[in-house]
């Protein structure tokens, strides 16, 4: 395993991320795919044996029991003072007044259900999961610089936001002596790449890490275009249709390209654009789903792939601008 520094924090984290998403009771929130807890526990026992230091959750996957496999599985696999466990705040918990967004009341009252669920005393990352429309972001970040403050967590980051947001809300941290965010999550890979505008360009001049999601795009660039059957997952899950629903034909392109160069090195599709990713001189460590045999193998091996610059050229020239999208899901009008 490879390590490096979170953007210009001296936390030492793995090259790559393992997202526990997948990891919660099934058909509790908008996750019916998720693997159960006895499932899920042996794919976060080898990453751990493999390196992998670095774990990320959420408060609304899976109605919250993501957190709770997460930290009863960490707990027995790894120790707490090597770890790095990252967790998120915004969905609500329920649908009533104040049971979610970035309010002062929502946050404080969020951090201290996550850590009941994990069952720690602190949180190493702590993000917001997305921009709250409805809230001052000078309450958000006030708050979570109290959170921080407090010891419930040690660093705060952010995700999937305009690149105008995320810059305001540096600006905002620093003239007001609050904690700054130290990570941004957005979503990156080779058939969504609009983050390159703005986003990755703000996080490099400002020392932010970059931690993405999504790098295989929903497990589309794992398999040529021709196999791109509807999985279990894809067929109940909504996110990935409005992600991708609209650019078909442009992502077939893409893959396609993936798909020759895979065939030519002899390695699977997901080294190959797990490569790409790990190559932009911007991206700290993507975020990996593991729920096969083999998927946190593959994702290691990538580690070890070198694209020749030839290659690069190749993967990136059919793609073309798109939608900006993953910013507002699970919003209201979304």
């Amino acid at each position: 395993m490879e390590y490096t520094r979170l953007g210009s924090t001296g936390l030492s984290v793995s090259r790559l991320v393992l997202g526990c998403m997948s990891y919660g009771v099934p058909n509790r929130g908008e996750h019916p795919w998720t693997l159960d807890e006895a499932a899920s526990r042996p794919f976060i026992q080898r990453a751990a044996e493999l390196g992998i230091n670095f774990f990320d959750t959420s408060n609304s996957y899976s109605d919250g029991t993501s957190e709770e496999i997460t930290g009863r599985a960490l707990r027995d696999f790894a120790k707490r003072d090597e770890i790095v466990l990252a967790t998120k705040a915004y969905y609500p918990w329920r649908k009533s007044p104040n049971t979610g967004g970035l309010s002062r009341k929502a946050l404080l009252t969020s951090v201290d259900a996550s850590l009941q669920r994990l069952g720690m005393d602190y949180i190493d990352l702590y993000q917001i999961h997305r921009w709250d429309d409805e809230t001052p972001i000078e309450e958000t970040l006030e708050a979570l610089h109290d959170i921080v403050k407090s010891g419930k967590v040690r660093y705060i980051g952010a995700s999937s936001m305009f690149a105008w947001q995320f810059a305001k809300s540096l600006y905002l941290a620093k003239a007001n002596g609050w904690t700054r965010f130290v990570s941004m999550q957005p979503q990156y890979n080779l058939i969504y790449r609009e983050e390159e505008r703005e986003m990755l360009k703000l996080c490099q001049a400002e020392g932010i890490g970059v931690i993405p999601w999504s790098p295989l795009a929903r497990g589309k660039l794992a398999r040529p275009w021709t196999e791109q059957s509807m999985t279990t997952r894809g067929e109940s899950d909504l996110v990935t249709r409005r992600l991708f629903d609209k650019t078909a034909e442009v992502d077939r392109l893409v893959i396609e390209r993936v798909t020759e160069i895979a065939t030519r090195r002899g390695l699977p599709q997901s080294q190959i654009a797990l490569a790409w990713v790990l190559h932009q001189s911007a991206i700290t460590a993507p975020i990996i789903g593991a729920t096969k045999a083999g998927h946190l193998e593959d994702a290691i091996s990538a580690l070890s792939v070198k694209l020749s610059a030839e290659e690069i050229a190749a993967l990136e020239e059919p793609y073309v601008p798109r939608e900006v999208v993953g910013l507002n899901i699970g919003k209201k009008n979304t």
